[in-house]
């Protein structure tokens, strides 16, 4: 018979055995319960199903480019645009996450509501990165829809995961913003927008972009174009940069060939006023006043010569004809940027009111001493009719 000592001992050990399973069990449950998607989750307001979908979205890419490459000429067109996209990822992504008909719908309604501000975000951030004034080199360079689209991919990726996060906010009650989830694939709400939607859109508008720019190019100027202009220069801006490339061509990690290219280039850019957009004159004799109107300022004219530095081909040839006109095509870009980001738009208004003051401030002190001369700037949208001058 076991002695009362050993009897002790075995009560002991197991004792010990049961408090170490019941320490691993309270282990097993934190690390699993605080994982999304466990079924040791401790409750929540939605544990959802992620299912398979298809991104399907009735834009068509010819239209949208168009769009983008003319932003305020389509104004209109270009918020329905921003409307159909995001309608169209919030529709996916609640597909994906196998929300329910009044929970798409609620999602749709809260967007709804938000679209106006929404609109205006992407379309005041995509004219502050889109140069429309340089669409004729970009034509010549193949670049202008494909620079639209990453311009316009670049303010869309910037807003889209707020724009979900914003929405799912209001319509789902969540653990502390956390999504529980099961099922294949499993992603967050940002994830699916921006790599199962957005993505493949940007992509198939890209794809139009480079065919269209490639018959844009070739098509440009078949014929020589004469045209009437009324233009006041009122800045240039001269400037010089370089380019250096270092282009390699390795095998099993080994360099076996290298081609060095070096292109520097100068700018001469000029901003001023086209007069034959806008250029109004008004007399008003109560307020003893004349006013001139003239259009907002824009890029009239960019000249830029480039020249070839070094050119050191190594023995693959590595160079191609699209390294040397992407670089040219950069360095322009570049000066274009530096000048738009300057204050020189400011410094063409304020000597183009000294001009104006210069040639009409005589010119209206003789017919009455009393009356001044105001000089002010208007953005002329190019729907917009254009204006003949008036005479005072």
């Amino acid at each position: 018979m076991a002695t009362e000592y050993q009897k002790k001992t075995k009560t002991s050990q197991l004792i010990l055995f049961l408090l170490l399973i019941a320490i691993a069990a309270v282990v097993v449950w934190r690390y699993y319960s605080s994982k999304p998607g466990s079924f040791l989750a401790g409750p929540a307001e939605y544990e959802l199903q992620y299912m398979p979908a298809d991104f399907r979205i009735d834009i068509d890419p010819q239209n949208a480019i168009a769009i983008i490459q003319n932003p305020r000429r389509y104004r209109r067109e270009f918020n329905d645009l921003v409307n159909d996209m995001n309608t169209g990822i919030i529709r996916h992504v609640s597909n994906r996450m196998g929300l329910g008909d009044s929970l798409r719908n609620a999602a749709l309604e809260a967007y709804e509501a938000r679209h106006p501000y929404f609109a205006d975000l992407y379309y005041q951030d995509f004219l502050s990165l889109r140069d429309t004034s340089a669409e004729l080199y970009e034509t010549w360079y193949d670049n202008a829809g494909s620079g639209a689209t990453d311009i316009f991919y670049e303010v869309a990726a910037k807003y889209t995961c707020f724009l979900l996060n914003d929405i799912l906010a209001v319509v789902m009650q969540t653990d502390g913003g956390r999504i529980y989830a099961r099922g294949e694939g499993l992603d967050t709400p940002c994830g699916i927008a921006m790599g199962e939607a957005l993505q493949p859109l940007i992509e198939r508008m890209r794809e139009r972009a480079a065919i269209q720019d490639f018959s844009a190019s070739r098509g440009l100027l078949q014929e020589k174009v004469e045209r009437v202009i009324a233009e006041l220069a009122t800045m240039e801006v001269r400037d010089k940069k370089g380019l250096n490339k270092n282009m390699q061509t390795k095998v099993w990690g080994f360099s076996v060939s290298e081609t060095e290219l070096e292109i520097t280039a100068i700018s001469i850019l000029k901003v001023g006023f086209r007069l034959n957009d806008y250029f109004q004159l008004d007399l008003n004799e109560q307020a003893n006043l004349v006013t001139i109107t003239l259009p907002e300022p824009v890029i009239l004219s960019h000249e830029v010569y480039p020249k070839i530095e070094k050119l050191d081909i190594g023995w693959m040839r590595e160079v191609k004809e699209i390294n040397i006109n992407d670089g040219i095509n950069s360095l322009r870009s570049e000066f274009r940027r530096e000048a738009l980001e300057s204050n020189i738009m400011d410094r063409s208004k304020n000597q183009a009111t000294e001009l104006m003051n210069t040639m009409f401030g005589p010119l209206v002190n003789s017919i009455n001493p009393k009356y001044n001369l105001k000089v002010q700037f208007r953005r002329v949208d190019l729907e917009e009719p254009i204006r003949q001058p008036v005479a005072g």
